[in-house]
């Protein structure tokens, strides 16, 4: 007799039990490990989208100026298949870098409050489906380290700003550096506020960083998002893995 180690291919655990089978007879598994996210799964899947390496790279692709049918094309997937993975990421990103705030230590911050607590806050823009339907990306850096803080989607308007404003209060921040845009001028004190672009080069390198690295952002392409949904999951997802450093 022939003993096959199973192992996990998610946590790589070896607490694996049989789980019945599928309609089409094959084994399926479950694995025990409590720390585990997925827990069932199948040695041979027959639907290459269903591979965890196929759910990964799917992923990878679309945050490296890859678009759904190029992803589907390179991988011999459904383009059903991609959007639907992608999709699954909405309930676990962010608004908000919250590592980065549990990392603020309160006596440190009021030590060094003027490094600490400088912003930089600016919009870029994007559109969903035709230029008629501009879609922007409100966020805010660090003006020393360059680490985003928390970003919202939206229009060029009021809502924007004050949204952005409500997501950087547990920052403390003490200083806004951004354009002469009447959404800022309206909404921050202007004791804080400091209105020149001389200090927004930073978050303005960082806005062309999304759009070399992402297909929907450029600006001279035909490649776009043809749905709002879509298109702040594949920047959010962006900025959850590289800006705020969460595996996702």
């Amino acid at each position: 007799m022939t003993f096959i180690a199973v192992r996990c291919p998610h946590c790589q655990s070896d607490q694996i039990v049989k789980r019945g089978k599928t309609t089409r007879g094959t084994q399926r598994y479950l694995c025990q490990n409590t720390l585990c996210t997925k827990g069932s799964f199948l040695l041979d899947y027959g639907n290459r989208g269903c591979l965890p390496e196929v759910k990964h790279t799917i992923n990878d692709m679309s945050l490296n100026a890859s678009g759904v049918r190029d992803t589907a094309r390179s991988l011999h997937i459904c383009p059903n298949t991609v959007l639907r993975e992608l999709k699954k990421k909405a309930t676990v990103l962010e608004s908000v870098n919250t590592a980065l705030l549990r990392t603020l230590n309160p006596a440190e911050v009021a030590w060094d409050m003027e490094r600490a607590g400088e912003a930089e806050v600016d919009e870029m823009w994007s559109f969903v489906g035709n230029k008629g339907n501009p879609r922007w990306l409100w966020h805010a850096i660090d003006h020393h380290t360059g680490k985003v803080f928390a970003y919202v989607f939206g229009r060029r308007k009021d809502e924007g700003s004050v949204q952005l404003k409500t997501l950087l209060e547990p920052f403390g921040l003490t200083r806004y550096s951004t354009d002469h845009w009447g959404a800022y001028t309206r909404h921050l004190d202007p004791d804080v506020h400091n209105p020149s672009t001389r200090n927004t080069q930073q978050i303005e390198r960082k806005h062309l960083t999304l759009r070399t690295r992402m297909k929907r952002l450029v600006r001279k392409t035909i490649c776009l998002s043809k749905t709002i949904q879509m298109h702040d999951i594949v920047i959010g997802l962006f900025v959850n893995r590289y800006a705020f450093g969460r595996a996702v």
